[in-house]
């Protein structure tokens, strides 16, 4: 046991040497960050609220459900108005993404993130350091799309979830593209009518001129909770530029077991442990 202990000590310490020590960081988070954070897809947070899709369908938690194939847009927007709520708008920014914050916020980073929760604006983050990939629950865009923008969402899905009366909300409520008049969608990347708009062309664009700008000097590429479900996003792109970069150094932290190619070995730093316990030891 008191080997296990010194070994962990010595982990946070040379993690502590890397952030202290680094010119740049990038840092790079996926789904386990949020879900260290204490989001809950399933459990008593489906069940209190979607207790309908269980008896009905057969669900057991939000993420599965979401996949589902709803008999009406009424219905659809019952579910999704109410997920948007519970996993952007109700508990604003968690006590660990703040936590995060403080450990970065006087150091020279940038973040590129999977996650669709918003949450590292809610906890005090620079926006204009900040690229989300995959969307934003708080954003929607016409489903077809027709146009290139996308929508601020908070209005619609209060009135809509305010609106639910036997699984369903109002026919009028159901939100429309202001331009073509068709349904609109989340703008989540889940197929090819994505939409990239001037917001995310821009935060990518900031990315870009971050890694530029920073690759010759001692930059540190961090992973907090990224799996293999989309690494060519994030963590493919990481391993590269450590490769690529002389001075550069590569570090993912995630529960679940990583890897890095051998030909990195030698500047990167693997932390296999949950992703609270060590932002609380920072």
């Amino acid at each position: 046991m008191c080997l296990v202990k010194k070994t962990m000590k010595s982990t946070l310490k040379q993690l502590r040497n890397y952030i202290d020590n680094s010119e740049a960081i990038v840092i790079g988070a996926g789904s386990g960050l949020s879900n260290s954070a204490g989001f809950e897809y399933g459990g008593e947070t489906f069940l209190n609220n979607f207790e309908w899709m269980h008896e009905k369908y057969g669900y057991i938690d939000m993420y599965s459900a979401s996949f589902h194939h709803f008999n009406s847009s009424e219905e659809k927007w019952a579910f999704w108005s109410k997920f948007i709520y519970l996993e952007r708008y109700k508990d604003g920014a968690k006590p660990l993404y703040i936590k995060l914050h403080e450990v970065f916020e006087d150091k020279n980073y940038f973040v590129i993130t999977t996650n669709v929760d918003h949450q590292f604006q809610l906890s005090g983050f620079d926006k204009n350091k900040l690229f989300y990939t995959q969307g934003d629950y708080g954003l929607f865009q016409c489903s077809i799309p027709c146009h290139s923008k996308t929508y601020d969402n908070k209005e619609s899905v209060y009135r809509m979830m305010n609106s639910i009366k036997d699984c369903k909300i109002a026919k009028e409520l159901i939100p429309r593209c202001p331009i073509c008049g068709k349904e609109m969608e989340m703008n989540l990347r889940i197929d090819s009518r994505f939409v990239e708009d001037e917001g995310w062309n821009k935060a990518k664009d900031r990315y870009v001129n971050f890694i530029n700008e920073n690759k010759n000097k001692k930059i540190l590429f961090l992973e907090f909770g990224i799996g293999m479900n989309t690494p060519s996003i994030i963590k493919f792109p990481f391993m590269k530029m450590t490769y690529e970069f002389k001075r550069a150094f590569y570090i993912p932290i995630n529960i679940n077991r990583s890897y890095v190619p051998e030909e990195i070995e030698g500047k990167s730093l693997i932390i296999q442990d949950d992703i609270s316990k060590i932002i609380n030891a920072l």
